[in-house]
């Protein structure tokens, strides 16, 4: 499995506005530079964002992104699922649908435990961890996963 580059991108743009001062927005064409992401592309990600309401956007002068919550109140999961929609492994997953299957598939059970953890997993890594680890990475500092991310 692979993450989309919609996915990639809205993560990339919400740890550059994350790493910004809280009253402070930013130009998409701003955002496109510094995080390599096309601006034709990060146009349509930043308005699913808006979208999700985890960031806003104003036009003219002192305009710009921003985000509309504290970077410590919004999750990885948070910012895939405004772009990609409910994480879901397998179509039988999908809310909604009764799986024919079910009943005798022994995938199921498994699919339901891994996708429960993978959201759980998700929803450990806020936007502020984020930010705090490129932070590190970039003056190669170590850093440490979520602790609810640590496994034995």
């Amino acid at each position: 499995m692979e993450i989309t580059r919609q996915a990639d991108y809205a993560v990339r743009a919400m740890i550059h506005l994350g790493s910004m001062p809280p009253d402070k927005r930013v130009s998409s064409a701003v955002i496109s530079k510094a995080q390599q992401v096309p601006l034709p592309f990060l146009t349509k990600v930043i308005a699913q964002l808006v979208h999700a309401g985890l960031v806003t956007t104003s036009r003219g002068m002192g305009g710009g992104v921003a985000l509309t919550r504290d970077p410590e109140e919004i999750t990885l999961l948070d910012i895939l699922e405004a772009v990609e929609g409910p994480i879901t492994l397998n179509r039988c997953l999908l809310r909604g649908i009764k799986c024919e299957l079910e009943p005798t598939c022994p995938m199921h059970d498994v699919w339901v435990e891994i996708q429960k953890h993978l959201i759980e997993d998700l929803k450990q890594v806020s936007l502020a961890y984020l930010v705090q680890a490129q932070a590190a990475k970039s003056a190669g500092r170590p850093f440490q996963l979520p602790a609810g991310l640590m496994r034995t």
